[in-house]
């Protein structure tokens, strides 16, 4: 496998880096002049570059260059990038020694190894897979200061055999101070700790949040060796955040080691961070890089993650609960007010000036949206649960009652107060209906504001009721064809078997099938855009392909998920589709066409539309 130039010049920047740090210069010298002085004491001819070589290996240097210089061969196909770890990125482990790749020794690393866990009862009577077998697993997510991390999933038992190595970069931001090896002072002022994630994949691929766990590392500064074992009790979610569900072991070391480490009366002064936090702290600005190119379209990112109201023991009331944004994207789902703050965090990234709205929708259910406000004054409501947008015009109530007054196009029946990371307002106007409500901002007759300085206090990264920085989003991972064509298949043959239990016969059109594709792409474009684009020249090849006397009739539907066979069963409750998949008739037709449609955090959307043409009978 041949290396890029710029791959072999990093690579040739490592082993050097490492040689100096070895010293191995100074001792081929010294091997050198020994051998020298052995030549010159006796009668044999002069010394060539195979002695030299060899006294090299008779004296285990080469032995020792080769243990040090034992680099982890990289995934095939997985860019390995020296400014950034990728957002799956672990490092084998080794008992003895550690393995790591992309790591540049004049930047300052904390190995995180997870030793494994234990005591995780609730799965105490759950036998060991058997070879082969699908099973529920586990997977532990990290995030550190804009770096990402999945663990290899396992699966779930009372002791997981979690076993994985993380490498965390540690380094300064600002003041020009990010290319400089971290000091422990430095170290010590980084307060962002480790968030950990465990989720847990059942064998219908539903994913479950187990537990989220903030670990302060900086307890390792005081280390001799730079190194330390712990035992890490997490805490389940929700409900049950008091409840312990299980114990990682933990090892951290920190990489080159400190020279000086600090004390541990120092150390121990350092504040964690809270349960309960102000909303303020959980909006901030959010840019997308190069994964999200619009503002509409991540409203449509949104959209497509998974909507799911938080649990509660005994059913009752809604649970008030709100997800910090790495446990929200590591199970791909969440309730209105996670999509909701997201959706703000991308618009203020995309320069919008953005707020979250709380308040209620129709039969006054809590619920939670966005609001932008333009630079011309208008208000747009942004549904982060669809990602339909909605321009408010206010109704008057002291207007005549023969003028024409708009029509509520939104859901939304109340407000009752709108913030984002550096303002929040109380609805104090006399009516908290949205349709009478004007949202000037600037009017504290209408809008009373909370102090800013309150809200630094609360929301200045590292105090202790603020949340760790962000984490990126990562690009898809899913094939979107791939995808499709086996999501397609499966329907085929779910078809095939209902229709055989009602005694009809399947026969498929391939070319009507493919005729499909551009309504599908038209109806995914709409909802990115809000333009409808391509409809017509789906009509007009369907009215050429289907034959004078016949029928056509076509059933789209959008899902969130990859499962085919749930999918296929929320379609046969449409009476719209059961008439497609059962049709009866002569010279019947059948196409079924997917169209998957990736996201970042591989979230997706799943467009599927049912058809067939047959001969119309009089």
């Amino acid at each position: 496998m041949s290396l890029s130039p710029e791959k072999a010049s990093e690579l040739k920047q490592i082993i050097r880096n490492q040689l100096m740090q070895m010293n191995i210069h100074g001792k081929i010298r010294d091997i050198l002049s020994e051998s020298v002085r052995e030549k010159l004491g006796s009668s044999s001819p002069g010394l060539s570059e195979a002695d030299l070589i060899k006294a090299l290996q008779h004296r285990g240097i080469v032995d020792d260059v080769m243990k040090e210089l034992n680099f982890l061969t990289e995934v095939q196909g997985q860019e390995a990038t020296t400014s950034s770890k990728p957002a799956t990125h672990f490092i084998d482990k080794e008992p003895a020694e550690l393995r790591k790749t992309n790591i540049d020794p004049t930047r300052r690393n904390v190995y995180l190894q997870v030793l494994g866990g234990r005591a995780f009862l609730e799965h105490l009577e759950e036998p060991p897979p058997l070879p082969g077998q699908v099973c529920s697993t586990f997977t532990l997510y990290l995030h550190f200061r804009n770096q990402r991390f999945r663990s290899k999933p396992v699966p779930c038992a009372c002791d997981p055999d979690l076993q994985d190595g993380f490498l965390l970069e540690v380094h300064k931001d600002s003041l020009g101070d990010g290319s400089k090896m971290a000091d422990a002072t430095t170290l010590l002022s980084i307060c962002d700790p480790v968030h950990m994630v465990l989720t847990k994949t059942d064998t219908s691929s539903e994913i479950t949040l187990i537990a989220s766990h903030y670990l302060e590392w900086r307890s390792l500064l005081s280390s001799p060796d730079g190194k330390m074992n712990m035992s890490v009790e997490l805490l389940g979610v929700g409900t049950e955040s008091k409840v312990p569900v299980g114990v990682l072991n933990l090892k951290l070391e920190i990489y080159p080691p400190l020279m000086q480490p600090l004390s541990q009366e120092i150390v121990d002064t350092q504040d964690e961070n809270g349960v309960n936090r102000p909303v303020c702290t959980y909006v901030r600005p959010m840019r997308a890089g190069r994964l999200l190119d619009t503002p509409r379209q991540a409203a449509r990112f949104v959209n497509v993650l998974g909507y799911e109201k938080a649990a509660t023991v005994g059913g009752g009331s809604k649970q008030e609960q709100w997800s910090t944004l790495l446990s929200f994207l590591c199970r791909g789902k969440g309730d209105c007010e996670d999509h909701a703050t997201l959706l703000c965090n991308l618009l203020l990234g995309f320069g919008l000036d953005a707020y979250v709205c709380v308040g209620t929708k129709a039969r006054r259910v809590p619920h939670t949206w966005v609001m932008t406000c333009g630079t011309n004054g208008d208000v747009v409501f942004w549904e982060s649960l669809t990602g339909h947008r909605y321009v408010h015009r206010p109704v008057n109530p002291d207007d005549p009652p023969l003028v024409e007054q708009p029509k509520r196009p939104y859901p939304y029946y109340s407000v009752g107060c709108l913030f984002n990371h550096q303002s929040f307002y109380a609805n104090c106007q006399p009516s908290d209906t949205v349709e009478l409500c004007y949202f000037d901002l600037s009017d504290e007759s209408k809008w009373k504001p909370m102090s800013t300085e309150a809200i630094k206090s609360v929301c200045t990264p590292g105090s202790s009721t603020s949340l760790p920085p962000f984490p990126p989003l990562c690009p898809p991972v899913i094939d979107a064809a791939a995808a499709s064509n086996e999501i397609e298949l499966v329907l085929r043959g779910l078809i095939s078997e209902h229709r055989k239990d009602l005694s009809l016969t399947t026969v498929w059109d391939d070319h009507l099938s493919y005729l499909l594709s551009p309504a599908l792409a038209a109806y995914e474009i709409e909802r990115a855009t809000g333009v409808s684009a391509g409809n017509e020249e789906f009509q007009d090849a369907i009215k050429r392909v289907v034959p004078d006397g016949h029928t056509f009739k076509g059933f789209p539907i959008h899902f969130v998920h990859q499962n085919p066979r749930r999918a296929f069963a929320t379609c046969l409750r449409s009476p719209f589709c059961e008439e497609i998949v059962c049709c009866r008739g002569d010279q019947v037709r059948l196409a079924v066409r997917v169209r998957v449609y990736p996201y970042p955090e591989s979230a997706c959307a799943v467009w599927i539309m049912f058809a067939c043409k047959y001969r119309s009978v009089l």
